[in-house]
């Protein structure tokens, strides 16, 4: 049974960064994963594609042919997608029953949010047996402005509604979020989308005009009770494991037995079945149960509130580490020429 992530999201939230990223550290942790690219605009990919849309159709060729623009193109091109499932389907097969997928989707948000090419193509991966989950990158920077804020709540909600998948929406970029300028609330406030009646004062600061209208969609999104966030930064192995953890759950990885740790015996049932397509009861109450560790609190004092201090403490653990890497290697240098050296004295 092959599991997956469709990764969508706004042009420049991060999507091909944490593919790549997701794609260094399942490379480290010995994970398998495949990475396509969905997106026929994107001939500048940064990670090793498993499968490239660009051989089937591309949005040059459209554009040029039909004579569309770029957002008539992007929606031809996925419509074609759809009408040529099997072409797909027949790629996915050939990375085996056991994959790990990321499907990097165009940034255009009405693929996620109203068209239903995306919605179809979706449907078809779960009906051939994919466990996929939702990952709706949002550029965190955006909490820094209470109206962009609840436009991303919106557009989020949106979203989780259209894709119908289990969701994991991220707020990208955290590390950054100081660049910004200083946050109304404490980052908890926004990732639990906690009571939003506190944004009046902030929004009707900005435009006094949308009053009504900004409390309205605040009492959309509260009605509705779905929208949450994790944080996200790319470059901190911490962050990416975190978030790695959340989805797992999400989509039920976390209960595939691991390759390099045998489960207890009994705790899987014998079956000529592939692993992730067995029951595992160990994984079940060991590992899936209880709270995430971690909190937020300590992405906000990490990245916004003592980040220099955190800098400098990583730069001398990095230092400690590259010299203790260091020595291990002189030592394992002197030990061979020693061994070297009695090898030559047995011999006389």
């Amino acid at each position: 049974m092959p599991f997956g992530e469709v990764v969508c999201g706004a042009p420049g939230s991060g999507k091909s960064t944490y593919c790549y990223g997701k794609h260094q550290l399942f490379t480290a942790l010995n994970r398998p994963i495949s990475i396509i690219n969905l997106d026929p605009a994107n001939d500048n990919i940064p990670y090793p594609c498993a499968v490239d849309i660009a051989s089937l159709i591309t949005l040059q060729d459209v554009m040029d042919e039909h004579g569309l623009g770029p957002n008539g193109g992007m929606l031809y091109c996925m419509e074609h997608l759809d009408a040529n499932f099997d072409w797909l389907e027949a790629r996915l097969k050939e990375l085996g029953p056991d994959a790990y997928v990321l499907f990097d989707i165009p940034g255009q948000v009405e693929l996620s949010t109203n068209h239903e090419s995306l919605k179809h193509i979706v449907q078809r991966l779960t009906k051939i047996g994919f466990r996929l989950a939702a990952v709706h990158l949002c550029d965190a920077h955006y909490v820094t402005d209470a109206a962009k804020y609840v436009s991303v709540l919106l557009l989020s909600l949106r979203t989780m509604l259209q894709l119908e998948l289990p969701h994991i929406n991220v707020m990208s970029k955290v590390d950054l979020i100081a660049q910004y300028g200083d946050l109304d609330f404490n980052l908890d406030f926004y990732t639990e989308v906690q009571d939003l009646s506190y944004l009046e004062n902030v929004l009707n600061a900005a435009s006094p005009r949308y009053t009504a209208l900004n409390m309205a969609f605040c009492s959309v999104i509260e009605d509705y009770g779905l929208v949450g966030f994790e944080t996200l930064a790319v470059e901190d192995k911490a962050s990416m494991l975190h978030l790695t953890r959340a989805i797992d759950r999400a989509t039920g990885y976390i209960f595939v037995p691991s390759r390099d740790t045998p489960a207890p015996e009994g705790a899987l049932e014998a079956s000529s079945a592939p692993a992730s397509a067995r029951p595992n009861t160990f994984s079940l109450f060991s590992s899936a149960a209880g709270a995430m560790a971690g909190n937020v609190r300590d992405v906000q004092e990490r990245w916004v509130d003592a980040r220099e201090q955190w800098d400098a403490f990583e730069r001398k653990e990095w230092r400690k580490e590259g010299e203790n890497i260091r020595e291990a290697s002189e030592r394992e240098k002197v030990q061979a020429e020693a061994r070297g050296k009695n090898r030559i004295r047995e011999r006389k």
